[in-house]
């Protein structure tokens, strides 16, 4: 009998008789791949157990405790640790950490009496014990499996009564009844719901770790990311220490939250800091730079931002950004040229937040602005000057919430003076922070001019 075969689309998991360039469900060009199809699987629910309707109010959860992975910065972005039953799914670029972060985390939890199951289709027993060595994970309640089998591994948990499972990776896993191969989108789909239905039958806490694509997407359909309870990303430069874990979803938790990590010899560690590591290296005294404090989750984060204004020799300036948005550079860039009187339009432009991080609060755009500005003058900013502020089209300074965590934490490390929009002037004097001497601005002239004049 002729094999079925259909098209699956790797973005949405939208599925078809026929091949087409554009898939018709999220629209993804060249997103279709072709797949042979199974007869339908039996269910592995044995007969008897299928669940009644229950009254909300009658089910409890007192006795439902979250699970702490032993390190504050992931518990704190899965909100406050793991909750049993649930599956997460971290993804990340290879090399930037996943695996060593699992490993260590599932170290800790054994330590604490948890049996952890962690199952590798990437690495043999000895190159996982070797791992383990490294990040002295020593501990006999931490079991190591290279198999590859979802329904073979589905059994040893259950054997084992494991309370938590890593999979590193769901792309290395394949379903028996399916003849596609492990990775395709029906085998990842197939393993992933297995994966669920162990955790959700069991109470049982599955960590999935997913592969990324060129454009930093999990690999797989995007069906993947909706099965799940969490989806958490790695992010940095893995040539760089700086590590950041972020939450894109959590049912259980906030997706504001993000973890800091210091990639070491001995694996990762927390940064409960971020702000002292991230200005570990800032040079002083130098020409366009200046620190701003963004807010990170919950928490304020000082970060350094540089730039650099140089004659273009093209018609057209190059805008080149690093951790900030290209866009909000170019809009500052004109405010500052078209409201302040900067020339800038024949300026190449090179704006770095550094340490690797990604800002994406509007807060720094005043400190984007300053050292342009001090670029382009070639004049230093007082190292003990911090800026924060929204810069709008006609050139305000804008409100921005938490003034007074971002105040406090450029206080906490040394800087004496800190220039905040005027909007947030009465709530900063409200609760005076001693130690930084504050500097309230309605617009940008007014920012450049009380930078010059400290």
């Amino acid at each position: 009998m002729r094999e079925k075969i259909r098209f699956f689309c790797t973005a949405c998991g939208q599925e078809t008789l026929k091949w087409g360039g554009k898939c018709l469900g999220c629209g993804a060009w060249n997103s279709m791949v072709e797949q042979p199809v199974s007869k339908a699987l039996p269910s592995h629910r044995p007969r008897g157990e299928n669940p009644a309707p229950m009254s909300l109010a009658s089910i409890k959860t007192e006795n439902i405790s979250r699970i702490s992975t032993g390190s504050r910065e992931l518990d704190r972005v899965v909100g406050g640790g793991l909750v049993p039953g649930s599956v997460v799914l971290v993804g990340g670029e290879p090399g930037i950490g996943k695996s060593t972060l699992l490993m260590a985390a599932g170290n800790a939890a054994a330590a604490c009496g948890r049996r952890v199951i962690y199952a590798s289709g990437e690495e043999s027993m000895e190159q996982l014990k070797l791992r383990a060595e490294r990040l002295q994970a020593e501990y006999s309640e931490l079991y190591v499996t290279p198999e590859t089998d979802a329904a073979a591994l589905v059994s040893q948990v259950q054997a084992l009564k494991g309370e938590i499972l890593v999979v590193d990776s769901i792309q290395t896993m394949s379903v028996a009844e399916l003849p596609s191969a492990a990775g395709s989108i029906g085998q990842v789909r197939e393993s992933a719901a297995r994966m669920v239905r162990l955790a959700k039958e069991t109470g049982a806490v599955v960590i999935l770790v997913g592969h990324v694509t060129k454009d930093g997407a999990i690999a797989g359909p995007k069906l993947l990311e909706h099965m799940v309870d969490a989806v958490l990303y790695f992010e940095g430069d893995k040539h760089m220490s700086f590590r950041l874990l972020r939450a894109v979803k959590n049912r259980f938790g906030s997706t504001s939250e993000v973890g800091v990590f210091s990639m070491q010899g001995t694996g990762l560690k927390d940064v409960e800091n971020p702000s002292e590591l991230l200005l570990a290296e800032r040079p002083l005294d130098v020409v366009g730079s200046v620190v701003v404090p963004v807010i990170e989750g919950t928490r304020p984060v000082l970060i350094e931002m540089q730039a650099l204004l140089a004659p273009t020799g093209y018609g057209t300036p190059r805008r080149t950004t690093a951790g900030v948005e290209s866009n909000r550079v170019a809009m500052i860039l004109a405010v500052l040229e078209r409201r302040v009187g900067l020339e800038v339009s024949f300026q190449d432009s090179y704006v770095n937040a550094v340490g690797g991080i990604r800002v994406s609060d509007t807060a720094a755009d005043l400190a984007v602005a300053v050292s342009l500005a001090s670029s382009l003058r070639n004049t230093r900013i007082d190292r003990g000057l911090a800026v924060v502020g929204e810069i709008g089209l006609t050139g305000e300074v804008r409100g921005v919430g938490r003034i007074e965590a971002r105040i406090t934490e450029a206080a906490k490390l040394g800087f004496r003076h800190i220039i905040i929009p005027q909007r947030n002037a009465a709530e900063a004097a409200a609760r005076d922070v001693p130690r930084i001497k504050v500097h309230p601005v309605d617009t940008l002239a007014a920012a450049l001019t009380a930078t010059w004049n400290l």
